[in-house]
């Protein structure tokens, strides 16, 4: 559809029987957003946009301007950006409606740098200059409740009930009537709009599901990432239930988006060896290896996304790198033509994932053009380790000071794009601390419900 003129988009209205039309995208933070426009003004926009004011990226989740950050030549009084629709991606989003993604203009035609699906884009169009393509595959974990979202409001989001029963034993078929309800209305709705899915299964936790979406280009599957996160939510208030994408909703098991990447040389998979990694997975393993302590500041945006890094839970809590080693942060997967490729677990199922893929892939293609060497894998368990291993950050500060000294990632993703990212991290900070509380050691505060439970 890329190549539509507008005379052709406007026949695939009419033929679709489409009478309002959904421009999407999502904020810094991973919430998806848009505007319901008519017909018409969808085609008066191909060329130039729909207009956004630019508290998209200046407003924080609680809708307060974000301070205390110098303000990037696009944003200023409210000043207009605006959403080009990308036509690849238009679609049919229910009966009458269509839906399609975009990325964020200046006024003056130059693409916003803080806009995280520019940001993926610019690093996609790296690694094709190279000759390398870039596919990934998303793992979505969510929590599924028997309440309406109104009843979840009213309670404060706390004391739901698990939707499928209280095991919270992986990969349960046990479940009651209702669970496989929600999730084949999920299954059934990807389906009407063409999103590709690998399989879904029962996690760990009670109410707890992973739904795998498919791989593809790196660019296509954030797409399905933020849509499928968008159907999940539509179909769990259809049917009188919701779901939270909460990096750590209580104290039971975390949340994760774990995110697999391998870069492609034609038709072939250029992590492949016989041998293990090949020579461009070693490379690219060293550039990521190197940029992870910074990249956990993507990776793990909110207060809430830390309370997830427990020992022995199943999230990485230390910067290492093994073979087909799941409590490392970095899992290679290795000696297959096809599947070999790397799985990034670090991840909460709260984190943009144009942002962290556009950091990851990012960094590995800049270790393989500079044949940085990765550290030895490690071998072993990577949980509790007594020392001699960097851990991860642990807070959302910690994170901030490491993005901030990681030169890799300031050349990767742009000197504007870290600087106004650290500043909304340092105000989410801030937030907590004058209106959440305070206390990251006292549990989960009403202030993080409120904030995270259904917009991240």
């Amino acid at each position: 559809m890329k190549t539509m003129r507008t005379s052709e988009v406007q026949q695939w209205l009419v033929d679709n029987g489409i009478t309002s039309v959904h421009v999407q995208a999502t904020n810094l933070d991973g919430a998806f957003l848009g505007k319901t426009v008519s017909p018409d003004k969808f085609l008066g926009s191909l060329e130039n946009g729909v207009a956004f004011a630019d508290v998209v990226f200046g407003n924080d989740l609680g809708n307060f301007p974000v301070l205390g950050v110098a303000f990037p030549s696009w944003r200023g009084e409210l000043e207009d950006i605006f959403l080009r629709p990308d036509l690849g991606t238009l679609c049919v989003w229910r009966p009458g409606v269509a839906a399609v993604i975009g990325d964020f203009w200046t006024k003056d035609g130059d693409p916003v740098g803080v806009c995280p699906r520019n940001q993926l884009r610019k690093i996609a169009a790296r690694a094709d200059e190279l000759g390398y393509g870039i596919k990934a595959a998303v793992e979505i974990e969510a929590t599924l409740f028997e309440e309406s979202v109104q009843d979840a409001r009213a309670k404060g989001y706390q004391g739901l009930t698990p939707l499928g029963g209280t095991a919270g034993s992986a990969y349960v078929l046990g479940k009651s009537a209702d669970w496989w309800e929600y999730l084949e209305a999920v299954e059934q709705r990807l389906r009407s709009i063409g999103i590709e899915w690998e399989a879904w299964n029962d996690e760990a936790a009670a109410g707890q599901v992973e739904v795998n979406v498919a791989v593809g280009d790196v660019v296509d599957v954030a797409d399905r990432w933020a849509r499928t996160r968008q159907v999940m939510r539509e179909v769990a208030y259809e049917l009188g239930r919701t779901v939270t994408f909460m990096a750590k909703w209580s104290d039971q098991w975390g949340q994760a988006s774990h995110i697999n990447l391998s870069l492609t040389g034609g038709e072939r998979n250029a992590f492949y060896s016989p041998d293990g990694c090949s020579e461009v997975m070693e490379h690219f393993l060293g550039g990521v290896m190197a940029a992870m302590a910074g990249t956990s500041s993507l990776a793990l945006p909110f207060i809430t996304s830390y309370r997830r890094l427990v020992q022995l839970e199943g999230p990485p809590t230390t910067i290492t790198w093994g073979h087909h080693n799941k409590t490392t942060a970095v899992r290679a997967i290795t000696g297959h033509p096809a599947y070999s490729r790397i799985e990034y677990r670090l991840p909460g199922s709260d984190a943009n994932v144009y942002l962290v893929a556009a950091a990851v892939a990012g960094a590995g293609i800049h270790g393989v053009v500079n044949q940085t060497a990765p550290p030895d894998p490690f071998a072993g368990m990577a949980w509790g380790l007594p020392g001699g291993v960097e851990n991860i950050p642990t807070t959302i500060t910690q994170a901030a000071a490491a993005l901030q000294a990681d030169k890799v990632l300031s050349d990767v993703l742009g000197e504007e794009f870290v600087t106004y990212w650290l500043g909304t991290r340092r105000w989410e900070w801030l937030a907590f601390h004058t209106m959440g509380g305070g206390d990251p050691d006292v549990g989960l505060t009403g202030w993080e419900f409120a904030r995270y439970f259904e917009l991240v």
